[in-house]
């Protein structure tokens, strides 16, 4: 399952930083940008959706999404539906 909104803003900035400078230069600001604007939550779905086969990410933001801290998958927090009970 995609998570739609996160993978269409990395790829925005994907966007706005492709041609725009060098393409490992390009990779770097992606992922500096994630790093310092998105919250721990947001870069670690991210990067769960990265390591899907089709997860939606273009070239860039992929190869940024690489370059982010890997957490360990008991850090990531994947949205459940809420139970009551």
């Amino acid at each position: 399952m995609h998570d739609d909104n996160l993978v269409r803003m990395a790829n925005d900035i994907g966007n706005f930083f492709r041609g725009a400078v060098p393409h490992d230069e390009a990779i770097e600001a992606i992922a500096a940008h994630i790093g310092k604007f998105w919250t721990r939550k947001m870069q670690a779905k991210l990067v769960a959706q990265a390591r899907l086969a089709d997860c939606g990410l273009d070239e860039l933001p992929l190869a940024a999404v690489r370059r982010l801290p890997q957490p360990d998958d008991s850090a990531i927090v994947l949205q459940q539906p809420l139970t009551h009970g």
